[in-house]
């Protein structure tokens, strides 16, 4: 009889299978432990990028600043224009012998990432907070908006901005939109994000983006409808819209070297002829804004060669301005497979005073 060698031999298929069932699960919880750490050496880098896109963020409206004092200091440029190089342009006359000759905005190496720039000027746009009831009438006639709702949009956004106070005539306080569902207040101060709009009464979606505003080149100068509006069951085709306009944050006046020709014709005493004149005069014998060969306008007062009346430029000092104190900048940082979106908010008051008012990222 046999049986003690197949005890030993049973034995030692299950001490086998035994160690087997352990080199399985020690494999797997090796596989576990390097995967986790794997993950967390990630994590840990992702949080160190996350540190480092901030001060590449910062890094980003800093250089904007110095770019945007440089260009204070040029005399030989009292105006702020699209040709220039803060605003992506090749440079103005001034700027060819300054020492932002050759500075890049797009990938400028920091450290061990990279940051790219876009700075825009917010005088390019009417103040929403300051526009007069003349102005919002004429931007809404501009638009087509229904000549019965031009008071109501008007009114109401007057109303917003203002302290509390009775409603005008066509406009709206507290009253009307606690009775919306779901109610809210009346905001009854400055307006400090231009999407508040949305929450005034008479202003629609198409109203405050425009329905049709990529249909338009630039180029394409838009007439006024007059105010005439759609037919009935016609739905609203609006060329630009408020947003595309109007801006929570600047001076207040706008800048007829950047302004677009929506914005221009919202000047008071300047018509659809005379803002293509004045573009036609900043951007030179080629006819294209931002280029080499660019004639911006040094002060308010040479606007007179482009149709505006010599009654009307005296007033139109209130208005516009040929320097810009405002600006956005957009910022992309970048660090190895790590990107982020920073936007500031500058106002330059002097070349070397120009503060941050706000910074944030997406």
């Amino acid at each position: 009889m046999n049986f003690p060698a197949r005890k030993k031999n049973s034995r030692a298929g299950i001490a086998l299978i035994v160690v087997m069932i352990a080199i399985v699960v020690f494999s797997i919880l090796a596989a576990a432990f390097a995967f986790s750490m794997k993950i967390e050496t990630r994590l840990a880098q992702k949080a160190d990028n996350e540190q480092q896109l901030l001060w590449l963020g910062r890094s980003g409206v800093e250089y904007a600043r110095w770019i945007l004092s440089q260009e204070m200091s040029i005399p030989s440029q009292p105006y702020d224009s699209l040709n220039q190089i803060w605003a992506g342009g090749p440079g103005g006359p001034g700027e060819t012998n300054s020492v932002l000759t050759g500075i890049s905005l797009d990938n400028f190496p920091v450290g061990d990432g990279t940051i790219s720039i876009k700075i825009t000027d917010l005088e390019r746009k009417a103040n929403i907070n300051t526009a007069s009831a003349q102005m919002l009438q004429q931007t809404l006639t501009l638009m087509g908006v229904d000549a019965d709702s031009l008071s109501v949009v008007s009114d109401s956004i007057q109303d917003w901005r203002s302290p509390p106070a009775p409603p005008r005539v066509a406009g709206a306080e507290n009253d009307y939109y606690q009775s919306l569902s779901p109610p809210y207040y009346a905001k009854n101060a400055p307006i400090d994000d231009l999407s508040e709009l949305l929450l005034v009464k008479g202003v629609t979606r198409e109203m405050y983006w425009g329905t049709s505003a990529a249909n338009h080149s630039p180029a394409n100068f838009q007439h006024p409808k007059l105010g005439f509006g759609t037919s009935p069951g016609e739905a609203p085709d609006y060329p630009f819209g408020l947003a595309d306009v109007f801006t929570p944050v600047s001076s207040g006046k706008i800048n007829i070297n950047t302004a677009g020709v929506n914005v221009l014709q919202m000047i008071p005493g300047v018509d659809t002829n005379a803002a293509a004149e004045i573009i036609q005069q900043r951007a030179g014998p080629d006819g294209v804004d931002g280029t080499e060969d660019d004639t911006p306008f040094r002060n308010v007062g040479q606007i007179t060669a482009a149709g505006v009346s010599p009654q009307v430029i005296a007033q139109l000092n209130n208005f516009c301005t040929v320097r810009s104190s405002t600006f956005e900048v957009d910022i992309t940082a970048h660090i190895g497979d790590s990107s982020r979106q920073f936007i500031a908010i500058l106002f330059r008051n002097t070349g070397t005073d120009i503060q941050v008012l706000r910074f944030y990222w997406n």
